[in-house]
C-alpha cells in the first residue's frame, strides 16, 4: 500500500495493539514501505550470452555490497552499522553468487530468476535452521531484492522519502532500512511482525524513535491517515482524538524533564547503581561520555572484525580500542571479546554449515576451534589499556561452566588483565553463576539472549512477542538466580561480586526498577536511555523495588508482571514512559 492509495473517504478510527519497543508518543501520518521487488517469473528463460550474465550478475552483487557498507558508514549507531557490514558480506558472499552462475550456465536461466532462486534457497535452509539464522532469512531476501533490482535498473526497495515527518509502517524492516532512518522525519516505527528483541526493536531504541511491533492490522490502515503511536504501550491508534493529543502534548512535555542526566545512578534511599552505555565506536564512547554516562558496559568489539576477509591484526585493534577507552578516563570500561557466530558470521572464523548456529560454536567458543584469534584480540585490549587511564575489564561470550570461566581467566591474566568476567546468556551460567564466580571477577546478564535460550522461542518472530520478552518470570528467575551467585562470592575486598545486565531489558525504566530489585548492581544501556531510567530509579527506594520484583517475579505470564509492576509506579506516567 503507498499514498497512492489514499482516498477521500472520511478516515475511520481504528484501535490497534501490539507490543511496545521504544517509548513515546507520536501524531504523524502514516507512510508504507515501497512495495517489494516483484519475484522474476519461474523459469524466466536467459537471453544473451551466459558468461556476460554472470558478469552482470558478479558486478550487481559488488554494488549492492559496496552500498550497504557505504550505508554502514552513514549509520546512526553502533549495532546499525554492525547489522548493515554482516548483511554487506552476504550481498558479496561467493557461494550464493556461485550458484546462481551455475544456474544461469547449467538451466539457462535469466540471471535475476537464477539469483533470486539461489538466494531463495539459503533463506528457506535458514528458516529450517531456526534461531538466529532464521532472523538473517530476511536479511538473504533483502540483499536478493536489492541484486535483482540492480540488474533491472529499478529503485531498491527501501524507505519512502519525504520532507514532512511521518510513520513508518511495513511487515518488518530489513536492517538496510532501519539504519539510515533519519529520526527527524520518521518518527515512529510500527510493524506487523518482529519481536521485542528484533533488529526493528533493537535499532528504534538506539535512535530513540517511538516504536511497537507486533501490531496485526498495521497494513490495511491507509496510506495518509494520521496515527498516534505510543511505543510504550503498544499502542496504534487511526484518525487519533483529542485525549490520544493531548497525551502527545504531555510525552513533550515530560522529554524535556529528562533531556538531561547528571552523571549519577541512584535510589531514592542513596543506594547507588551506576548506569553505563553500550558502545562499539569511538563516535559512539564519545557520544556516551557527553550523555553522562558512569563508563561502559558493553564494548561490542565485532566492529573491529565484520566486513573483513581477513582477521584484523593486534596493531589494527589496538588502535581502535585505545579511540574507545579514550573516552573514559578513570572510567570502567567492560569489553565483550569477540561474539562471533549466530547471526555474526565471519568468513576466517566461523562455519556457515552448521546446522543449528545459535546452538553452535559462536563467541567463546570460536577458540576451540580456530585458537588464538581470541589470545591476540586479549593481547590488544591489554595494549589499548596500558596506554589509557581506563579501568578496562574483559568479559567472554556464550560461556555455560566454571570450567569454560576459569579457562577465559587464564587466557585473559597471560596478558595482564585484572579483572575478568563472563557473559550469562545460558541458563546454564544462571544457575551456575556461584561456581562461575568462583573463577572469575563479574558477571554481565546479556537479557536478550538469555530470554531466547529460556524460553526456546526465537526473537525474530512475532507470534512468539509475548514469550520473547525479558518480563518472563522464567526470566527474571534466571536472574534472580545469578544475583544470588553474585551474593554468595566476595573479591578480595569482602565485598561481593558485580553483576550487571548489559541486554536490552536495562533500558526499560519500569524493568530496571524490577532488576536492582533482584540484586543486579550495575545497568548498561544505550546512552538515549539513560536520562530515563535514572530519573524512575530516583524516585524508588531498595525496599520498594525489592518488593516490585517480588511482585514481578511470582506473576504467571509476561503481560502480568509487566502491568502489575508499572501500576505500582506512578511515576511512569507522569514522564511518559
Amino acid at each position: 500500500m503507498t499514498d497512492n492509495d489514499v482516498t477521500g473517504a472520511a478516515q475511520q478510527r481504528v484501535e490497534l495493539r501490539g507490543v511496545g519497543v521504544s517509548p513515546g508518543r507520536v501524531i504523524a501520518t502514516v507512510v508504507h514501505m515501497a512495495p517489494a521487488v516483484s519475484e522474476p517469473p519461474e523459469g524466466e528463460p536467459l537471453t544473451g550470452d551466459a558468461e556476460a550474465a554472470i558478469d552482470r550478475l558478479k558486478a550487481a552483487a559488488l554494488e549492492v555490497k559496496a552500498e550497504l557498507k557505504e550505508r554502514a558508514a552513514r549509520a546512526r549507531s553502533e549495532s546499525a552499522a554492525e547489522v548493515l557490514k554482516a548483511t554487506s558480506l552476504m550481498a558479496g558472499d561467493k557461494a550464493l553468487i556461485k550458484n546462481a552462475g551455475k544456474l544461469v550456465t547449467d538451466q539457462q536461466l535469466s540471471p535475476e530468476r537464477a539469483l533470486w532462486q539461489a538466494a531463495t534457497a539459503y533463506a528457506d535452509q535458514m528458516r529450517a535452521m531456526g534461531g538466529y539464522m532464521a532472523e538473517r532469512a530476511a536479511d538473504i531476501e533483502d540483499v536478493r531484492a536489492r541484486i535483482v533490482a540492480r540488474l533491472r535498473g529499478e529503485d531498491a526497495p527501501g524507505v519512502p522519502q519525504r520532507k514532512e515527518p511521518f510513520v513508518l509502517a511495513a511487515e518488518d524492516l530489513a536492517p538496510a532500512d532501519t539504519a539510515v532512518l533519519d529520526p527527524d522525519v520518521v518518527v515512529a516505527l510500527v510493524t506487523a511482525s518482529g519481536g521485542p528483541q528484533s533488529h526493528t526493536a533493537i535499532l528504534a531504541r538506539n535512535l530513540g524513535l517511538p516504536a511497537a511491533v507486533a501490531v496485526e492490522g498495521i497494513l490495511e490502515v491507509p496510506a495518509g491517515t494520521p496515527v498516534f503511536v505510543d511505543g510504550a504501550e503498544g499502542a496504534v491508534v487511526a484518525a487519533p482524538a483529542e485525549h490520544e493529543r493531548e497525551a502527545v502534548t504531555a510525552w513533550q512535555r515530560a522529554a524535556a524533564q529528562l533531556a538531561s542526566f547528571d552523571g549519577r545512578g541512584a535510589l531514592a534511599d542513596g543506594t547507588e547503581v551506576p548506569l553505563l552505555a553500550n558502545v562499539g565506536t569511538g563516535d559512539d564512547a564519545r557520544a556516551a561520555a557527553e550523555a553522562g554516562a558512569e563508563g561502559v558496559g558493553l564494548l561490542r568489539t565485532e566492529f573491529c572484525f565484520l566486513g573483513r576477509d581477513s582477521e584484523p591484526t593486534v596493531a589494527e585493534q589496538t588502535q581502535a580500542y585505545a579511540e574507545i577507552f579514550a573516552a573514559f578516563e578513570g572510567k570502567k570500561v567492560v569489553v565483550r571479546t569477540l561474539d562471533a557466530g549466530a547471526d555474526k558470521p565471519l568468513p576466517f572464523l566461523t562455519d556457515t554449515t552448521e546446522p543449528n548456529p545459535a546452538l553452535g560454536v559462536r563467541g567463546y567458543r570460536t577458540d576451540w576451534t580456530t585458537p588464538g584469534v581470541l589470545q591476540r584480540q586479549l593481547e590488544a585490549i591489554a595494549a589499548a589499556a596500558r596506554e589509557t587511564g581506563a579501568h578496562v575489564w574483559v568479559m567472554a561470550p556464550m560461556i555455560a561452566t566454571a570450567e569454560e570461566a576459569a579457562r577465559f581467566h587464564e587466557l585473559a591474566s597471560v596478558e595482564g588483565l585484572q579483572v575478568t568476567g563472563v557473559m550469562v546468556e545460558t541458563p546454564a551460567a544462571a544457575i551456575t553463576a556461584e561456581q562461575i564466580l568462583e573463577r572469575v571477577d563479574f558477571v554481565s546478564l546479556g537479557t536478550n539472549d538469555l530470554t531466547q535460550y529460556t524460553m526456546a522461542a526465537d526473537r525474530m518472530l512475532g507470534a512468539l512477542a509475548e514469550l520473547n520478552s525479558p518480563w518472563q518470570p522464567a526470566v527474571l528467575r534466571m536472574i534472580e538466580r545469578t544475583a544470588a551467585g553474585a551474593r554468595a562470592t566476595s573479591d578480595a575486598s569482602g565485598e561481593h561480586k558485580n553483576v550487571g545486565v548489559c541486554g536490552e531489558a536495562a533500558a526499560d525504566p519500569a524493568l530496571a526498577v524490577v532488576l536492582v530489585g533482584l540484586g543486579v548492581d550495575t545497568l548498561s544501556m544505550s546512552a538515549r536511555s539513560l536520562s530515563a531510567v535514572a530519573a524512575v530509579l530516583a524516585r524508588v527506594d531498595t525496599a520498594q523495588a525489592e518488593r516490585l520484583a517480588a511482585l514481578a517475579v511470582s506473576a504467571t505470564s509476561a503481560r502480568e508482571a509487566k502491568e502489575a509492576v508499572r501500576a505500582q509506579l506512578p511515576v511512569l506516567h507522569e514522564l511518559g514512559l
